[in-house]
C-alpha cells in the first residue's frame, strides 16, 4: 500500500494532538509547538499598569486580578469580563494561556479603586490597558464584582519580566526556576538538593545575588521543588566557585515572608547593584541548601544521612493518584476523618504538604475532588499562618457543622524531581495515556529500552507505571498487547517477575527478577501493557448497615438449592439431608461508591454468566468475602457473594441512576450511588451451622481480586466483633479499614487492608 502523502498524515497528527491536548503530555510524547514571547511595544499614550493575582487562592497561578496604576492597587470589574480578557491578564503575566475567568469576588474582595469596568477585549491586546473600557477609573461597580482568572501552569518561553513603574512591591514573574548542582560531588545525586538558585528572565538563566537573601526566601524556594525545609551548606566552596566562574546576575532581589507556595508570590526586591567587575554588592550568588522528606531521600550510601521526618502521623492523603496528592485527613480520638473545604487555601494546604515530607502545595482542592471520606468531618474553616508544624495546629471553627463529604479538602504538593519518569514509557497506544510498557534497564553495562513480561501482570502493576508516569490511575492491565507494536528495538523482554503492593513510585522498586529474567511467553505480543485514567471509583461499605441489620435464621436445606449450586453454603452442608436445616448469620450490605468514576465490572457483556437458578446474569465471578474469624486469627467460618448483578439502589440528592440488572441492562455503580444486598437475599450470609458459641471477628473484603482498579483498597475491608451465645448473635464495632488509627486497628485479627489477599 502507497503512504500516505505527507500533508494527510501530518493532518492526522495535529487532530490527534488537539483531542487529547486536555489531557496534557507524558514526557517522551511530541508537544504542540508553544508561541515564543516577544516584548510589547507601547505607544507613549498607553497607561503603564502592572497586574498580579491576589485574594484567597489555591493555586499560585489563579486569584482576583489587582491592577496598578497611579501608585495605587486596584481591581477589575466582572462586568463584561470574559475568556479574551483573561487570555490578556494571563499572558501579561507571564502565562502561555487563560484556563478560565471567575465573577462575583470569587477570590474574595479587593480593595482600592476598581480600574477597569466593561472590558472589550479581543484576546490579542499587549496590555490589559489597551483594551476598549469605560476608562481607568470609570466604574459603577463594588467589590463583590471583582474578577478572577485561572491562568495555565506554563510560562511562555522567553518571557522577559519588564517593570514598567518604580515600585518594588510587585510579585516576581519570571519563565522559570531551577536549583543547579554547582558541586561535582551533588551533580549526580538524585533529587537536586543543594546549588545555585537561578531565574529564567528572557531566555537566559541567571543567577541572584545574595546580598538580601534570607532564610525565609531559601524556604520558599526548597518547598517549590518538594521539600520541607532549608539548612546551612559550606559557604567557603561556593566562594571559591564563584572566583572561577563569572556569574550572570539578575536584574533584582527577591523578598520572600517564607509562607508563600512559589517563587511568584513573592516580592521583587530592589534593583541589583552591580560593580564594575559584574559582581554584586554582596558578592556571590544565592545557594540553597533542601532537607529532603523520608521518602525521597537518597540512601546515607550515597551521603545523606538525615532526612525531614514526620514527627507523628496525625495527618494523611487518600485517593490521590500519584505521591503527594489525595483527600486531607487528620486522626482525632483514635478515629480519622476529613477537613471541610470552607475557607480552604493554597497556606492551609501548604502546611499539610510540609507536615508530610512534601513542599508547598501546587494547590488546594475543594468539592470531594480526590473522592468522598466515611466518618466523622473533624476540621472547619481552617485558617494557618503558614509556620505551623502541623494542620492540627492551625486555627478551625469548632462550632461549624453541617459539612458533608461533598466538601472535603484535599492537596497536590510539589515532590522532589526523582527522574522516575524518564526510566519509562508507554509505546504503540492511541493516546498517551495507554500502551505497551517499555522500560529503560541495565544490561550488559549499558541502557537499553525493552518490554515487561506479562506473566502474572494485574491491576497493582499497572498502577504503580500510571502513577509512576504521572497519568493517573490504572484503567486496565494487559497480558496481550499485539495491537500495540512498540517501538522498533525495544522487544526483547528486559524485566520479568514483576510483583507491585501498588503504592511503589516506579516500577523498579517492585519485586522482580533483577538479572536472571524468566519469561516463558516472552516479549512481542505477550508483553506487558496498561492503560490509563485520571480517575478511579472508589467503593466503600456502610458498616452501620451491617451492625443494625444482622441477625440469625436456621433454614431448611430444600430452601437453599440455588445457594448450594453457587457454593454459598460451607463444605459440609453437602453431606446434609434435604430435611435438615443450616443456620445463617444473615446481614444486609450497602456498598457505596465514593471514588471520582462510575464502578464497571471488568467483563464485557458477551462474558457475563446467566445463572439460570436466580435468573440474573452475573459480572464478576467474586466480588465479595464474608468470614468470622477467632481472636486468634484463625478463619472457623466463610461465605461470600460467588458473583454480583451490580446496579445502584439509590443514589445522593441530585443523583441520577445509571445501572440496573433487570433485562440484561448495564451493571455498576455510579459515582455518588450505592447498591444494597438485604439481608434476606440468597447468599447474603455465613453459614455458621458448625460454630462453637464464643466471641469473633466478622470481615467482608470488597473486589477481593482487584479486577476493578480503585482509588483506594485500604478502605475495602471492613471488620466487626461478633459475640454468638448458641442462640443470639451481636455485631458491634463495625468499621471500615483504614478508619480507626494503628493502635485501634491492631486489637481486631483479620487483613488490616485488603492488599495481603493479593495473589
Amino acid at each position: 500500500m502507497s503512504p500516505l502523502p505527507r500533508y494527510t498524515s501530518r493532518r492526522l497528527v495535529c487532530s490527534r494532538r488537539r483531542s487529547y491536548e486536555h489531557l496534557g503530555y507524558p514526557p517522551g510524547y511530541p508537544e504542540p509547538e508553544q508561541e515564543q514571547y516577544s516584548p510589547p511595544q507601547l505607544g507613549p499614550d498607553t497607561p503603564r499598569i502592572q497586574l498580579r493575582l491576589a485574594g484567597d487562592k489555591r493555586k499560585h497561578n489563579e486569584g482576583r486580578v489587582e491592577v496598578y496604576y497611579n501608585g495605587e492597587w486596584g481591581t477589575v470589574c466582572d462586568d463584561d469580563f470574559n475568556i479574551h480578557a483573561a487570555q490578556v491578564v494571563c499572558r501579561e503575566l507571564g502565562y502561555v494561556e487563560a484556563v478560565s475567568w471567575s465573577s462575583s469576588s470569587k477570590y474574595g474582595k479587593g480593595t482600592g479603586p476598581i480600574w477597569f469596568d466593561n472590558l472589550h477585549c479581543s484576546g490579542k491586546e499587549k496590555t490589559l490597558a489597551l483594551c476598549p473600557s469605560n476608562g481607568i477609573g470609570v466604574s459603577d461597580c463594588k467589590h463583590s464584582e471583582d474578577a478572577g482568572v485561572v491562568c495555565s501552569d506554563k510560562r511562555i518561553p522567553g518571557f522577559r519580566f519588564f517593570n514598567a513603574l518604580p515600585n518594588h512591591n510587585l510579585d516576581i514573574q519570571v519563565e522559570d526556576v531551577r536549583i543547579r548542582a554547582i558541586l561535582s560531588a551533588l551533580r549526580k545525586r538524585v533529587p537536586v538538593t543543594e546549588g545555585y538558585v537561578e531565574v529564567k528572565d528572557g531566555g537566559k538563566w541567571k543567577q541572584i545575588c545574595d546580598s538580601e537573601w534570607n532564610e525565609l526566601n531559601s524556604r520558599v524556594i526548597c518547598g517549590m521543588f518538594g521539600f520541607p525545609g532549608e539548612k546551612n551548606y559550606n559557604a567557603r566552596v561556593y566562594k571559591m566557585f564563584a572566583r572561577r566562574k563569572k556569574p550572570t546576575y539578575w536584574d533584582y532581589s527577591v523578598n520572600c515572608t517564607g509562607n508563600e507556595a512559589h517563587l511568584s508570590s513573592c516580592k521583587l526586591g530592589q534593583l541589583t547593584s552591580l560593580k564594575s567587575n559584574s559582581t554584586c554588592h554582596g558578592g556571590l550568588p544565592v545557594v540553597v541548601s533542601c532537607v529532603p522528606g523520608r521518602a525521597f531521600a537518597p540512601t546515607a550510601m550515597t551521603g545523606f544521612r538525615k532526612a525531614f521526618r514526620q514527627e507523628q502521623p496525625l495527618v494523611r492523603l487518600r485517593g490521590g493518584a500519584i505521591v503527594g496528592e489525595g483527600r486531607v485527613e487528620v486522626l482525632k480520638n483514635g478515629e480519622w476523618g476529613t477537613i471541610c473545604d470552607d475557607k480552604w487555601d493554597l497556606l492551609s494546604a501548604t502546611v499539610v504538604c510540609r507536615e508530610l515530607g512534601f513542599g508547598t502545595a501546587k494547590e488546594a482542592l475543594s468539592g470531594g475532588r480526590l473522592g468522598q471520606g466515611m466518618g466523622p468531618v473533624h476540621m472547619n474553616e481552617v485558617r494557618c499562618s503558614g509556620f505551623e508544624k502541623s494542620v492540627t495546629e492551625c486555627q478551625f471553627n469548632k462550632d461549624a457543622l453541617g459539612c458533608s463529604h461533598e466538601e472535603d479538602a484535599a492537596v497536590r504538593c510539589n515532590v522532589p524531581a526523582m527522574g522516575f519518569q524518564e526510566m519509562l514509557r508507554l509505546s504503540g497506544g492511541r493516546t498517551p495515556y495507554e500502551g505497551r510498557v517499555e522500560v529503560l534497564m541495565e544490561r550488559n553495562g549499558s541502557l537499553v529500552w525493552g518490554t515487561v513480561c506479562s506473566e502474572g501482570w494485574g491491576t497493582m502493576e499497572a498502577m504503580v507505571v500510571c502513577r509512576q508516569l504521572g497519568l493517573g490511575f490504572a484503567s486496565n492491565a494487559f497480558q496481550e498487547t499485539w495491537y500495540w507494536p512498540g517501538q522498533v528495538g525495544a522487544d526483547v523482554v528486559v524485566m520479568s517477575g514483576v510483583r507491585c503492593s501498588g503504592t511503589e513510585m516506579s516500577l523498579s522498586h517492585c519485586l522482580h527478577h533483577g538479572a536472571h529474567l524468566n519469561c516463558p511467553k516472552g516479549g512481542g505480543q505477550h508483553a506487558a501493557g496498561v492503560s490509563c485514567s485520571e480517575t478511579a471509583p472508589d467503593l466503600v461499605l456502610n458498616p452501620q448497615v451491617v451492625e443494625q441489620t444482622t441477625y440469625m435464621e436456621d433454614r431448611p436445606m430444600f430452601m437453599l438449592q440455588c445457594a448450594s449450586e453457587e457454593n454459598c453454603l460451607a463444605s459440609a452442608s453437602s453431606q446434609t439431608p434435604a430435611n435438615s436445616y443450616r443456620r445463617l448469620l444473615r446481614f444486609s450490605s450497602q456498598i457505596h461508591n465514593n471514588g471520582q468514576s462510575d464502578f464497571r465490572p471488568k467483563a464485557d457483556r458477551h462474558s457475563w454468566v446467566w445463572h439460570d437458578c436466580h435468573r440474573h446474569y452475573h459480572s464478576m465471578e467474586v466480588f465479595t468475602l464474608y468470614d468470622l474469624f477467632n481472636l486468634n486469627g484463625t478463619k472457623v467460618a466463610e461465605g461470600h457473594k460467588a458473583s454480583f448483578c451490580l446496579e445502584d439502589s439509590e443514589c445522593d440528592e441530585g443523583i441520577e441512576k445509571r445501572y440496573e440488572c433487570a433485562n440484561f441492562g448495564e451493571q455498576g455503580i455510579t459515582v455518588g450511588c450505592w447498591d444494597t444486598y438485604r439481608h434476606d437475599i440468597d447468599c447474603q450470609w455465613i453459614d455458621i451451622t458448625d460454630l462453637k458459641p464464643g466471641d469473633y471477628i466478622f470481615q467482608i473484603v470488597i473486589n477481593p481480586n482487584y479486577e476493578v482498579p480503585e482509588t483506594d483498597y485500604s478502605n475495602n475491608v471492613m471488620k466487626c466483633r461478633c459475640r454468638y451465645d448458641g442462640h443470639r448473635v451481636w455485631m458491634y464495632s463495625c468499621h471500615n479499614g483504614g478508619s480507626l488509627s494503628t493502635e485501634t486497628e491492631q486489637t481486631f485479627p483479620g487483613l488490616l487492608s485488603n492488599q495481603v489477599t493479593h495473589r
